[in-house]
């Protein structure tokens, strides 16, 4: 569940990125097995590893021991036992090598339908539903408790972890310390680090068995310890929350989290495909901009074998993440949860599409042409472009984040072509052209969304 995260994994279950276009996918993270951690069935503490090499500045010059010692002493303020962090001092050790990872994530570009033909395929959706036919039980209770579909629940389920095969396997306490004290992200991460230090105290995980991802999510769905500690729930009775090995547990937990966290709407949808005819007001294809299904009907959209749409007032979002060319959807404000769950326009719009076919929606329309995609030096030359004409996109990486699709959109509009937030070659002349001329007097850098 890595709301921290700004990039999507193409192979492995993490996905990390900003909302995007054509958005950055993080080359498969989980590393084979180090001898520096203990597996997770062992008891041994993980060896030494290499100390800070310098203060971090961050922290006005403290060593890590000195900065560990502070934060022991916050913890113990906040309630964790001094046998849980006595338990837990093995593991609390600088580990160089988690903060040059959280540094220097390699990315590539995939667009939507790659990634869901890779992730939301027929196998994934079958798998899922064999899954919940296994699991009836627990899902079943989850839906009634916290009005969660367990194909949501599974969807989810499989993208983080494929139901439990890929945890990763480095120590969650060197992991998040090593974070901490790193100057990027400190205070979240030493947030992160007490909270672990109370799923200790409270007994639902041993320091040793605490084995995930290297950036720190535990168990079958991901959870970043703060959510795990404030939404796990003992689903199977034995006294603890297991997100690593129970399956009640992982099923209980991420509908308490969707429910109760992502704030879900009970009995509503929360993705269905359409078709939007081509002479759709493209500007009106944005999730910012929530119209009643009566309206889109009234602009051309159906169902995508040509049916009516509901002539009702329920709102909705036209969402097209490949824009006006590819696949098109109505977004409800159930989207809302995927996108806090993970706001890269590419994970949260497949985890949702997945939901839908683990429900029993059929395959999505694939567009009738290839979408035509810029390449990725082409992109950073137009998000260049778009700084020099008064926008923030943000940085200049070739990834299509939310700012650089708004910006996109802007400059569609002055062009006077179909603004659907997708960066096209006829855009990037445009602009070219532009950058010739003065800049324009009196644009507005656009808010972040």
């Amino acid at each position: 569940m890595p709301h921290f995260r700004f990039l999507v994994a193409a192979t492995a279950s993490l996905f990390l990125s900003s909302l995007a276009i054509a958005q950055p996918v993080l080359a498969p993270s989980r590393p084979g097995p180090r001898p520096a951690v203990a597996p997770l069935s062992g008891q041994q503490p993980p060896a030494a590893v290499p100390r800070a090499p310098r203060a971090a500045s961050c922290h006005n010059g403290l060593s890590f021991d000195r900065f560990l010692a502070d934060l022991k002493q916050q913890a113990a303020a906040e309630g964790v036992s001094q046998r849980a962090l006595a338990e837990a001092a093995p593991y609390l050790v600088y580990d160089q090598g988690i903060v040059n990872r959280d540094r220097g994530q390699r990315v590539f570009g995939q667009v939507f339908t790659e990634f869901a033909r890779n992730r939301a395929s027929d196998g994934a959706a079958k798998n899922a539903q064999a899954r919940i036919r296994m699991h009836a039980a627990a899902f079943n209770r989850a839906e009634k408790e916290y009005g969660v579909p367990p194909a949501v629940i599974a969807a989810f389920w499989g993208l983080e972890s494929s139901f439990g095969a890929e945890l990763g396997n480095l120590s969650t306490l060197r992991s998040l310390v090593s974070l901490a004290y790193d100057c990027r992200r400190s205070e979240m991460f030493s947030k992160e680090t007490i909270a672990a230090l109370k799923i200790v105290d409270r007994g639902d995980l041993t320091a040793s068995e605490m084995i995930g991802a290297w950036a720190g999510e535990l168990g079958q769905t991901q959870f970043l310890p703060t959510h795990y500690f404030t939404y796990a729930v003992d689903y199977d009775g034995d006294g603890h929350r297991n997100l690593l090995r129970s399956a009640p547990d992982v099923i209980g937990s991420t509908a308490n989290y969707i429910a109760t966290g992502l704030k879900w709407r009970r009995g509503e949808p929360w993705l269905q495909e359409v078709r939007a005819p081509a002479n759709f007001p493209w500007d009106q294809a944005d999730l910012t901009t929530k119209l009643p299904r009566a309206k889109f009907a009234q602009l051309g959209v159906t169902y995508p074998d040509g049916r009516p749409l509901p002539n009702d007032d329920l709102p909705a979002s036209l969402l097209i993440p490949m824009g006006r060319t590819g696949p098109a959807f109505l977004a409800y404000a159930n989207f809302a949860a995927y996108t806090e769950w993970n706001n890269s326009l590419i994970y949260s719009t497949t985890a949702a599409y997945l939901a839908t076919r683990i429900a029993g929606a059929p395959p999505m329309r694939q567009p009738s042409a290839p979408v035509a995609q810029l390449p990725l030096n082409e992109l950073k030359e137009l998000q260049q472009l778009l700084v020099r004409a008064g926008f923030n996109v943000g940085k200049v990486d070739g990834v299509m984040g939310q700012l650089s699709r708004t910006a996109v959109k802007a400059m569609q509009i002055k062009y006077g072509l179909p603004a659907d937030s997708w960066p096209t070659a006829e855009l990037l002349a445009r602009m070219r052209g532009q950058s010739a001329q003065a800049q324009p007097a009196g644009m507005v850098m656009p808010a972040a969304r």
